[in-house]
C-alpha cells in the first residue's frame, strides 16, 4: 500500500514544469472581451497616470444603451468605472482609477 501512495506522489510530481508553463501562458495571454454591440470605444490609460483608465464611447443605433469601462488591476481589486448612458449619436467617457498599491492596469474592457 506505501509503495503506491509512493509511487502516485512520484507520479504527480513528475509534471513537466512547461506543461504548467504553457497552460499559465495561454491564460494570462487570452484577448478581453469584445465591446459590446451598439458601440464603438476607445479604450486606454491616462496620459500621465498608469493607474487611471478610460472608455470613450460612441452609440451607434437606435437604442439608448449603458456602458462603464473595468479596470483589471492586478494585484489590487478591479474596479468599475461611472457608468455612462447614451442616446443614439452621443458620445461619452467612463473613467475607473486601480488602487496604488498593485501593479497597474493589466486589462480594460467596456461592459454593456
Amino acid at each position: 500500500m506505501w509503495a503506491l501512495a509512493a509511487a502516485s506522489t512520484s507520479a504527480a510530481l513528475a509534471v513537466p514544469v512547461n506543461a504548467v508553463t504553457a497552460a499559465t501562458a495561454t491564460a494570462a495571454t487570452a484577448a478581453p472581451a469584445a465591446i459590446p454591440p451598439g458601440l464603438s470605444c476607445d479604450t486606454g490609460k491616462h496620459a500621465i497616470d498608469d493607474y487611471t483608465g478610460f472608455a470613450l464611447c460612441r452609440k451607434n443605433g437606435s437604442r439608448t444603451q449603458t456602458f462603464w469601462v473595468h479596470l483589471v488591476c492586478g494585484w489590487s481589486p478591479d474596479v468599475d468605472g461611472n457608468h455612462v448612458t447614451l442616446r443614439p449619436g452621443e458620445s461619452g467617457q467612463s473613467t475607473a482609477h486601480c488602487a496604488g498599491l498593485g501593479t497597474g492596469i493589466g486589462e480594460i474592457h467596456v461592459r454593456p
